[in-house]
């Protein structure tokens, strides 16, 4: 869950809903000056690729599904913060493993969806890990407060990641049909979209983004950076400026996308601050909540809306 107080409310989305929102927006990547998702590297099946690439982007947070549905409830009686829930070491690797579970015959899918969390939890294991591999969550701070917990078992959940990965590679490479998809070139342009779009869902969805100054206020309301993005290829690597435009607009500069302006939006649950009851009221309380609708417009600075 992803919990952001505004004023005296707060709004909760749930992380399938952040990947759906991902999802989306992988699906409108790439204009005359960004490659679309699916045209990085030498691919002769693009569009085949594509679909693979925008599936996985947008079902990236899909071990969450039953964390969602039976959350723990934090001492406000609303569900944990994904911040909160990770603290939780071994629970937050176990969201991983279920998801990667979920659909066995997405191979190429389930190989770009387990290099988020390696390289995720790699930053704990290689303090020098490059820039072009380090999450939009971290591109200001060290994960210690986001991915707390022992590092003996971030280097052996990292080794079962990579054990699943190498036969996820042997089926992939075996196959004249997706041997190119596993090349450089094309699988880690790809793996850093997903950082990419995940990273910018977040700041859509929730405050854990950290803002170029002060204190986040989350939900598209503070400035930050997209570093080594993607543009062309992966020798082509550039800075997005990601800037709040008023009235739930949110400005790219330089902009990655086919529509200008894209309009997106995500479901989200709004409760006030001061909510009191017991825990086991909470399902009843979230359901007979109706979700509200977070619309964003991101647009280049050149359709900025005044």
């Amino acid at each position: 869950m992803l919990k952001t107080k505004v004023n005296n409310q707060y709004r909760l989305v749930t992380q399938p809903d952040h990947g759906q929102l991902a999802g989306n927006l992988a699906a409108h990547w790439g204009n005359h000056a960004f490659s679309r998702a699916g045209e990085y590297g030498p691919v002769t099946n693009q569009e085949l690729l594509r679909e693979q690439v925008i599936f996985a982007i947008a079902q990236h947070d899909n071990g969450w599904i039953e964390w969602e549905s039976e959350p723990h409830i934090a001492p406000d009686h609303l569900p944990e913060d994904l911040s909160e829930m990770v603290r939780d070491q071994n629970d937050g690797m176990n969201r991983w493993r279920t998801g990667l579970r979920r659909f066995p015959n997405a191979v190429f899918a389930n190989l770009l969806i387990s290099e988020h969390p390696r390289l995720l939890y790699q930053i704990r294991k290689d303090h020098d890990l490059e820039p072009s591999r380090v999450h939009p969550l971290f591109w200001r701070e060290r994960p210690d407060t986001l991915l707390p917990g022992s590092e003996t078992n971030v280097i052996a959940f990292i080794d079962e990641l990579e054990a699943m990965q190498n036969q996820w590679r042997e089926i992939l490479g075996s196959q004249s049909e997706t041997r190119q998809w596993i090349e450089p070139a094309t699988f880690t342009p790809h793996a850093r979209l997903l950082q990419i779009l995940d990273g910018l869902s977040l700041g859509l969805t929730s405050s854990l983004i950290p803002p170029c100054s002060g204190k986040p206020l989350g939900l598209g309301r503070d400035s930050f950076e997209l570093r080594e993005v993607p543009r062309k290829d992966w020798d082509d690597l550039v800075t997005i400026k990601v800037q709040p435009g008023g009235h739930r607009s949110v400005v790219l500069d330089p902009y990655p996308f086919d529509l200008d302006p894209l309009f997106v939006r995500v479901p989200s649950h709004v409760f006030e601050s001061d909510a009191v009851g017991e825990d086991s009221t909470w399902i009843s309380r979230w359901y007979s909540a109706q979700p509200e609708m977070l619309e964003f417009r991101l647009s280049s600075p050149a359709n900025l809306r005044m």
